[in-house]
């Protein structure tokens, strides 16, 4: 079953305001487990942590951006 487009900008909020600080805080955890990596390093493993954590949400946020396709255009 598909989600709405009004359901999915709800969701896209959610996962914005409660999933990227969450993201954020354990990305910033796992590399902190590790000895301070070098620059690079630690640039892709927060690009590649990045990566894997909107693959899921990738449906979601298509065409969030734009206008509700359901809505009559007059």
């Amino acid at each position: 079953m598909a989600l709405s487009y009004t359901a999915r900008r709800r969701w896209a909020l959610v996962i914005l305001l409660v999933g990227l600080p969450v993201y954020i805080v354990t990305a910033i955890t796992l590399v902190g487990l590790l000895e301070r990596p070098h620059f690079l390093v630690e640039l892709l493993i927060y690009a590649g942590l990045g990566i894997l954590w909107a693959v899921p949400f990738r449906f979601i946020f298509r065409g969030i951006g734009q206008a509700d396709p359901a809505k009559d255009r007059d």
